[in-house]
């Protein structure tokens, strides 16, 4: 997950940002709400993650905003209304979202059919089968019983001794990964980079997770959701820069061709993004239930507009084919910014809902001319 230049001006743009709530309102750079916004990043940016695994073959996926609520809805009725242990009830909920988004993934490849249009379909139908689930009432989530793992999701922290050792040992598991790759591709006799431009990268990124568990530590420590997020984060990594699936995800984006001539087996590939979307759409289905305290027929509105916007400002192309998982955490907090900076400035939701799609126009747009000057 190096930095490039290409994800300059989003670094650029996110201080701006960051800079510009801060002056408006001092308590933006408080410890509770930088704690809060950690919470509210990771919910938007692991579905974000999800859908950079179905944009890279140049697929999209609106139905995922419905499916979280559908799901994290299943999951809050088993443990309330049929008093399900929590974990039996999240494990089933996680096994819904896989079935579901394979079948779906299945439906549209072997069909032929356009992804926007089976997706928006999909929206609908998740949209109505989430209030049947809920029968239109509110599921409340709250700790205590059974239901104390699936509050848990959203009110533990890791406590802030734990957090330093967690730094120091993801650190340290940097180095050495970044050694070994080094060495490999010295050994096969591709080209690296300087030494000194190496230890930049380590460096900087240790003080980026000493400074976020300096900053969460001085509220509760390191929400809970943060750590769901940087373990699918490194799973999405690994499958997309390490392994046979990710390089066939982007080849087939890149030119589908080209890709099936290629013998690359486009069916299997496709239908297995849809398949790692819908675990993520339900683990952030989860998070944002335990988050809101309650399964009600709003939850998961538009977010799968938040996380398209996300990947598009990460550098992620609606075409397929390009994109990173350093890109999309960026954009995730320029989302997460956004949307928090504005309710801490008591702007009306109408407006909100205004500068959302401002942005995701703007993303769209900045998509565009970068690709065709490509």
């Amino acid at each position: 997950m190096s930095f490039k230049f290409r994800e300059l001006p989003i670094a650029i743009a996110l201080l701006a940002i960051c800079a510009f709530f801060a002056a408006q309102e001092p308590a933006f750079l408080g410890a509770r709400n930088l704690s809060m916004l950690a919470t509210e990043l990771s919910i938007t940016a692991t579905l974000a993650m999800g859908m950079l695994l179905i944009l890279l073959p140049g697929h999209i996926d609106l139905s995922a905003g419905s499916g979280v609520g559908l799901l994290g809805g299943v999951a809050s009725v088993l443990v309330f209304h049929h008093h399900l242990p929590a974990p039996a009830a999240l494990g089933l909920g996680l096994l819904c979202g896989v079935l579901i988004w394979v079948a779906m993934g299945a439906f549209i490849v072997c069909e032929r059919m356009p992804s926007f249009i089976v997706t928006l379909g999909a929206l609908l139908i998740f949209k109505g089968l989430f209030w049947l689930v809920i029968d239109n009432a509110t599921v409340p989530v709250a700790p205590g019983g059974q239901s104390n793992l699936y509050s848990l999701l959203t009110t533990y922290y890791l406590p802030r001794r734990f957090g330093w050792l967690l730094a120091v040992v993801l650190v340290t598991a940097l180095i050495f990964t970044s050694i070994s790759a080094r060495k490999r591709r010295l050994a096969h006799g591709f080209a690296v980079d300087s030494r000194e431009m190496a230890f930049l990268r380590l460096f900087v990124t240790a003080q980026a997770i000493a400074l976020f568990v300096l900053v969460t530590g001085q509220f509760r420590g390191i929400p809970l959701p943060s750590l769901i997020l940087g373990g699918v984060t490194m799973i999405v990594y690994a499958v997309t820069q390490h392994t046979r699936i990710g390089r066939h995800l982007h080849a087939i984006g890149g030119n589908t061709e080209a890709a099936f001539v290629s013998g690359v087996p486009m069916k299997r590939t496709v239908i297995a993004a849809y398949g790692g979307m819908g675990a993520i759409v339900a683990v952030t289905g989860f998070m944002q239930t335990a988050y809101a305290g309650s399964s009600t027929t709003t939850v998961g509105d538009l977010m799968e507009l938040d996380a398209v916007a996300a990947c598009v400002i990460g550098g992620v192309s609606l075409r397929g084919g390009r994109g990173t998982v350093l890109g999309v955490l960026l954009g995730a907090l320029i989302i997460a910014c956004l949307l928090n900076g504005m309710t801490l400035m008591s702007v009306p939701p109408e407006r909100k809902f205004i500068a959302r799609g401002v942005v995701l126009i703007l993303a769209v747009w900045m998509d565009m001319r970068l690709g065709r000057r490509a």
